[in-house]
C-alpha cells in the first residue's frame, strides 16, 4: 500500500460502527447526569439550603404544645383527721373579736388543757373528708410561645453560618464537576488515542502483508532470500500481535469511558472525535496570568475563603454563650383536677406572660475557651487558603508550561510524520526499482509507524494539557444539571 493511502486511511477510517456514537460534550453531560459523587455534593447543597432555612425560623416564635398523664396511687387529703377550730366571738365592750375560753366557775380563770393551751369554748368542726381530693388520674398541657428578643448575636451569626455553608456546598459542587469533566476528557481523549492508533496498527499490517507478498513474488523469481521473506513475517507477526494489543487496549478504554459516563460498561461506545482535528500548533499560551482573577474563579479557593467566613461566624456563636440572653415567653396551660375555682376534675386553663432573662455568670473558663477555639480556626483556614494560592500559582505555571510544550512537541511530531511519509515513499519506490533492501523497508515503515503514533499522542496530550490549564485556572466551563 502506498504511504498516502495508508494516511488516508489513518485519518478517515471510523471502525465497525457496533454503538452510539458520543461526542465530547455528550460524554461530558452523561457524566454530569450520573456521576454518584457529584449526586453525593447535590444532596449536600441540599442539606446547606435545609439547615439555612432552619437558622431563619429561629428569628420567629415557636409555638410548642406538651402534655401529660399521671396516674397516682393515692388520693390527697390536707388533714390527717378531724380538727376543731376555735371561733371568736364580738366583744361589746373592746369592739374586737376575741376568742372565748372555757373558765373556771369558781375561781372565773381560764382553764388550760393537757397541752399547756387554754380550752376554746367553742369550736367549729372541719371532717378529714372535706380536704380530701380524688388526684388518681390527672391531666395536664401547655401551649407555649417563645420569642427571642437577644440572643447575643447567636442567631444572626448562624444564619450567616448557614449562608456560608450553602456558598460552600454550592462551590464543592463545582469543584467535583471539574474534577468530572477532566476525568471524562481524559477517559474520550484515550478512546480517541487508541481508535486512532488501532487504524494505525492496521495500516502498518496492511503495508507489511504487501511487502510479504512483494518479497515472496521477488523470492520466486530469484531476487530475494528465504532469510528476508522470514525477517518480513516476523516483522508481520509483531504487528498482529501489537495490533491484538491495540484492540484489547481499546475495549477496555471504552469500557473505562462508559464507567465515567455513568452507563454499563459493556455499552458500545463510539467517539465523535476519530480523525485528526487540526490543531493549531502556533497557537500562543500566556506565562503570566491575572492571579487574583484566577482565585477568585477557582471554586475550591472560594470555598476555602467561604470556609474562613464561617469560621468567624462559629466564633461569634461561641461567643454569643459568653452574653445575656433575653426572650418574651407567653403560655396557656391547663390541667384536670383544676384548682382555679376550688378542686373540680374538669379541664380548666389560664393564660400566662413574661420576660426570661439569662445572664452567664462563672463557667470556669469553659465558654471563653470554647470562643478561643473558633478564633483557632478561624486563622487555621486562613493559613490553608494562603498555602491553597501558593500551589495554584504553582499549578497554573505548570499548566501553561506543559501546554506550551505539548503544542511544540506536537509540531515537531507532524515536521517528523511528513519526513517518515516521504522517507517511506522513497523507500518503497527504490524497493520497486530493485536499489532498496527488504531491511531498509522495514526500517521505513517502522519510522512512518513510530512517527504516525507520536503525532497522535501529541495531539492528545494538548487536548489533555488545554483542559487542565482551563481546569487551573477556573475557566473550565461546566453545566452542572438542575435538581
Amino acid at each position: 500500500m502506498a504511504a498516502g493511502a495508508a494516511l488516508a486511511a489513518v485519518a478517515l477510517a471510523g471502525g465497525t460502527a457496533r454503538g452510539e456514537v458520543y461526542s465530547l460534550d455528550s460524554c461530558r453531560a452523561l457524566a454530569l447526569d450520573h456521576n454518584k459523587q457529584l449526586m453525593i455534593s447535590a444532596e449536600r447543597v441540599k442539606k446547606a439550603s435545609y439547615q439555612k432555612k432552619e437558622a431563619f425560623a429561629a428569628y420567629l416564635p415557636a409555638f410548642d404544645f406538651q402534655g401529660a398523664y399521671f396516674y397516682n396511687q393515692k388520693g390527697l387529703s390536707i388533714l390527717s383527721e378531724d380538727q376543731h377550730l376555735p371561733v371568736q366571738n364580738f366583744n361589746l365592750q373592746t369592739q374586737k373579736y376575741e376568742f372565748s375560753v372555757v373558765k373556771n366557775p369558781i375561781t372565773g380563770e381560764p382553764i388550760k388543757g393537757p397541752g399547756g393551751q387554754y380550752v376554746p369554748e367553742q369550736t367549729a368542726l372541719l371532717p378529714k373528708e372535706a380536704l380530701e381530693y380524688d388526684i388518681h388520674n390527672v391531666f395536664f398541657g401547655a401551649v407555649t410561645l417563645t420569642q427571642p428578643i437577644f440572643m447575643g448575636g447567636k442567631i444572626v451569626a448562624m444564619n450567616r453560618l448557614t449562608g456560608y455553608a450553602e456558598e460552600i456546598a454550592r462551590k464543592q459542587q463545582l469543584s467535583e464537576a471539574q474534577n468530572v469533566v477532566y476525568a471524562v476528557d481524559a477517559a474520550y481523549w484515550t478512546v480517541v488515542s487508541l481508535h486512532a492508533k488501532h487504524e494505525l496498527a492496521t495500516s502498518y499490517v496492511n503495508l507489511l502483508d504487501s511487502l510479504t507478498r512483494n518479497v515472496r513474488l521477488m523470492l520466486d523469481q530469484g531476487v530475494a532470500t528465504r532469510s528476508d521473506l522470514l525477517s518480513v513475517e516476523v516483522k508481520l507477526n509483531e504487528a498482529n500481535v501489537d495490533l491484538l494489543k491495540v484492540e484489547n487496549g481499546l475495549a477496555l478504554s471504552r469500557m473505562a469511558l462508559a464507567q465515567v459516563c455513568g452507563l454499563p460498561v459493556d455499552s458500545q461506545m463510539e467517539v465523535a472525535d476519530e480523525g485528526p482535528r487540526g490543531i493549531d500548533a502556533s497557537e500562543a499560551v500566556p506565562s503570566s496570568y491575572d492571579m487574583e482573577s484566577v482565585y477568585a474563579n477557582r471554586p475550591d479557593l472560594e470555598a476555602l475563603r467561604l470556609a474562613g467566613n464561617a469560621a468567624e461566624q462559629q466564633a461569634r456563636v461561641a461567643r454569643a454563650d459568653m452574653m445575656p440572653q433575653l426572650a418574651l415567653m407567653g403560655m396557656y396551660s391547663f390541667s384536670n383536677p383544676n384548682l382555679f375555682d376550688g378542686f373540680r376534675k374538669r379541664f380548666d386553663g389560664a393564660f400566662s406572660v413574661g420576660v426570661m432573662l439569662k445572664i452567664p455568670i462563672w463557667h470556669w473558663g469553659g465558654n471563653y475557651n470554647k470562643y478561643r477555639a473558633a478564633k483557632t480556626d478561624r486563622t487555621i483556614r486562613e493559613l490553608q487558603l494562603q498555602d491553597a494560592k501558593e500551589m495554584v500559582d504553582l499549578q497554573v505555571s505548570q499548566a501553561a508550561f506543559k501546554t506550551q510544550e505539548a503544542l511544540k512537541t506536537y509540531a515537531a511530531t507532524r515536521s517528523n510524520l511528513s519526513k517518515a511519509e516521504e522517507n517511506l515513499r522513497t523507500a518503497q519506490v527504490g524497493f520497486k526499482e530493485g536499489v532498496v533492501t527488504t531491511d531498509d523497508v522495514m526500517a521505513a515503515q517502522t519510522a512512518w509507524l513510530k512517527a504516525h503514533s507520536e503525532e497522535i499522542d501529541a495531539e492528545v496530550e494538548v487536548q489533555l494539557c488545554k483542559v487542565y490549564l482551563s481546569k487551573a485556572l477556573g475557566t473550565l466551563d461546566v453545566q452542572i444539571p438542575e435538581n
